[in-house]
This record gives C-alpha cells, structure tokens and sequence, in this order.
C-alpha cells in the first residue's frame, strides 16, 4: 500500500476579523509609539475561527502570516478540494510538492556560499582590513557596540551556536525554528549561519565581530532537503516573528532563484521587490520599523547574473561583496532590480571574510552571505550611537557615508562601502547646533580651525582617528 502523499500549500483568507490586541510585544509596541509607526489591520493575529475550520478537516497548519492573511498548511489533494470550498477561502497555493521526483536533490542556489573557508596563519586583528574597511574601530573605541540594539540572524542551520565559547550565550535571547527539518536547532546540518553570526558577535583571540553587545534571536527558515517556494514562507514567518518581538536589525544570507521544480524557477523581470511574498516582506518589515540587511547573491560570474529574491526587496539594504582593497568579489550577484532601483545598495568584505567555524577556528571564506552580518553589524553599532533614530534614518545614514553615495554604480557596488564613524559624525552635525549631544557622555569641541569628538575622555577627528 502506498503512503499517502502531503503536500505543502499557502492558503489565503478573504478576510480578518480584528480582534482587541495585536500581535506585538511589550518591546515591539513602546519602538512603534517611540518611531509614530501606526498599529494597522497587518499587525493583528489572522482569525483563529478559519484555524480552526482548517483544523477540523485534518489539516495540519505550519505557520500563519498576519501579512498575508493566510497559512502554511500540508494537506493531501482530498483535503484541498474541500478547504477550496470554504467561504473563507480566495486562494490555495501549491509551495512544495512531496512527491517531485527529485525532492531531497542537492540545494543549488539558496544559500549564497562561495568558496569553501581556508585557515589563516595567526588569524586576524579586529582591528585589522575586515572592520576597518568601512571605519568601525572609531566606533566601537567610542563605545558603540550594538548595546541596547535586538538583532534576528535567519538562515539555514547553527551547528554548535549554543555551545561555542566564541559567543556570549546571554545574548541569544532565543531562538525560533520554522522549517520541517527534523535535526535539532543547533545540530549537524550545517554551520553557515553560526558562521554568520560569528562575523556580528565572535570574540575570540584577536577576532572581534561588528556588533558584540547587541542582543539576537536565531532563526531558522532554510530546509536542507529541498528547494521550495515553502522556504519564501519559512522565511515571512521569521520576518513576522522578529517583528512581533521588536527586532531592529533583521539579517538575513539567504535567496531564492532555482527550484527542484524547475515551473518555480524566478523570473528576472519579476524581481521587482512586489512579485514574490518574502520580497514584500522584507518591505512591510522595513516600514514597520526594522532595518532588514540581504545577501545580493553570489551567481555574478554564473548564469543566472542578478541577484536573488529577496534581495529585490524596497527600503532594505542588499548586500554586495568586496575584498579588503574594496575590489567587487566576481561572483556577487548583479543590479539593478527589474524596476531599475539600485542594487546591491551597499558592500562590506565579502571575498575572504575572516569568520569562525564549527571548530572555533579562525578562516576565511567567499560570499555575500558573510558580507551581510558584517553590514548588519554595522549598522547595530551605529543605531547603539544614534538611539532616538528610526531605521530609515539609520539606513540613509550609512548609504550617505558610502564611497559612492554621489555617483552610484547600478551593477554590482551600489552606493559602495559604508563609513561608520563617518555616518555616527554627520549624524551629529545635523542634529546638534550646540556642543552638547544626545549622549551626555559625548561632546564636540572646536580646536583651531577643526572639529573633535570627545568620547569617554577619548578624542577623535571627523575621520575617526584617535587624537588623544
């Protein structure tokens, strides 16, 4: 006898009873009245009264999105003709399909990796051309460490992120799983988001990551069997989550352009940050007050050229990666997006980024999976600054910093690298007329002809060199 096959399907709702309370915590609804973000209809729960019918049917409900007022539901066929039926019903979308022949093939392209990581002899000073490529050090001596700041890393797997003496283990203030995997959160299925992680929040010897007293969830929505556009979902799910507990910066090294079924393969020209759900997610989460930071990809010396969803996303900041001497890696993926907006918008070190592996040694490895963290890191140490801004202000902060801000490239660079000090110092010539800053810690003086920033008894000029 044969097993009965499931199968994964979005199931959409007509419409969405409002109840009396949101679906946002304490943290999330004091950050939406600091920043006058509106509580909306996206913001409440979707109706459990259509849960439940879906539930008496014997269907099993995965996750629900208050964005897309709908559910991730597995269901046999039988099953789908009658939740077709249902008045409450607009749409039931297939998103992966348990019977392909080839489910469980080799992933090909969700996890933007590059090159497989080397040792380096002696390993690296934080202080060294990771960090100091777009002029963090200042930052940090100053203080500014990601403190105060919640961050969301989502990606596929974090081999032994919970054990790792690399990371300060109260910081991870959990962790959330939303894929079908079986493995345990933090076992052997890969180890590319601890990796990740390690470039915001590794102390070790003399490696120091961009943002090391910033709080962080850890989130899972990359399956290792499968490529499906049931991951895009895994993926608004954790968007939805990390918004619900008042995430600032949400950083994600994941995109979507191949599937195991090739009728999914995305479409160049609907790469236009509308088409797909977890592109319009990464918007909505945007204006709801995150800071969402996004692998361009790395198919820039490949076929497929461009980058990936969601990097086509609005009001994010997509991710390209150079070396240390600033010189664009052959493979980050290519803008713009099919709407002509500049992509990648921004680029760190993502050709040979020094990180930390499983084995809590110090390598290098390729991609713009690990140039993302390092720009999310960015920008937590600068919002940790700049408390009393909103994330576009944070995010037009660092792109009027970068190198190319005045003459972008629409390819591969963007507005170019970041300069954090630069971002924190222009930040206080527009908000200050006066000596005083928002940190009373913090004071401009005049000295001659030239500005100085004192910091904890530290002074340093406009381009962040310590002067005392």
């Amino acid at each position: 006898m044969l097993a009965l096959i499931l199968f994964i399907y979005f199931v959409s709702f007509a419409d969405k009873p409002q109840t009396d309370t949101p679906a946002l915590s304490e943290r999330a609804l004091e950050q939406r009245a600091k920043w006058n973000i509106e509580i909306d209809a996206l913001d409440y729960p979707v109706s459990t009264v259509y849960l439940d019918s879906l539930r008496r049917l014997g269907v099993q409900i995965h996750h629900t999105s208050r964005w897309f007022n709908g559910a991730t539901c597995e269901m046999s066929e039988s099953q789908v003709t009658q939740v077709q039926t249902l008045s409450f019903v607009t749409e039931v979308q297939l998103t992966r399909d348990n019977s392909s022949p080839i489910y469980g093939a080799v992933k090909r392209s969700a996890i933007p990796g590059g090159s497989r990581s080397s040792r380096l002899s002696g390993g690296r000073s934080w202080t060294d051309e990771q960090l100091d490529l777009f002029n963090l050090r200042p930052l940090h001596d100053a203080g500014f460490e990601g403190q105060g700041i919640l961050m969301a890393i989502c990606d596929g797997a974090f081999y032994k992120a919970n054990t790792m003496s690399c990371f300060r283990h109260e910081q991870e203030l959990g962790h959330f799983d939303f894929t079908d995997d079986a493995d345990d959160f933090y076992g052997s299925s890969g180890a590319h988001g601890m990796e990740c992680l390690s470039t915001i929040s590794g102390i070790q010897d003399d490696f120091y990551g961009a943002a090391t007293r910033a709080n962080y969830y850890l989130m899972r929505s990359e399956e290792m069997p499968s490529e499906s556009p049931k991951e895009m979902d895994n993926l608004v799910a954790a968007l939805e989550k990390a918004d619900s507990l008042g995430v600032n910066v949400f950083s994600v090294s994941l995109g979507y352009a191949y599937f195991d079924n090739d009728a999914w393969t995305v479409r160049q020209e609907d790469l236009d940050g509308k088409t797909y759900r977890c592109s319009r997610a990464a918007t909505i989460a945007a204006r709801k007050g995150m800071l969402v930071c996004v692998a361009a990809g790395n198919d820039g010396n490949k076929e497929w050229h461009t980058i990936s969803v969601p990097a086509d996303a609005d009001s994010i900041l997509t991710v390209g990666a150079v070396d240390t001497d600033s010189v664009i890696g052959a493979f980050s993926s290519f803008g713009p997006s099919a709407d002509g907006r500049i992509k990648p918008e921004v680029c760190a070190v993502g050709a040979q980024t020094t990180l930390i592996n499983p084995n809590g040694t110090i390598v290098t490895s390729n991609g713009t999976s690990y140039a993302t963290p390092l720009i999310a890191g960015l920008a937590a140490s600068l919002w940790s600054a700049l408390p009393d801004e909103n994330s576009m202000q944070i995010r037009e902060r660092i792109l009027q910093s970068s190198n190319r801000y005045r003459n972008p490239d629409m390819q591969q660079y963007g507005y170019g690298i970041p300069d954090a000090w630069k971002a924190y110092t222009m930040a206080l010539g527009v908000q200050n007329t006066e000596h005083s800053v928002q940190n009373t810690d913090t004071r401009k003086i005049l000295h001659g002809d030239q500005i100085l920033i004192v910091r904890f008894g530290h002074i340093y000029n406009l381009a962040g060199q310590r002067v005392q």
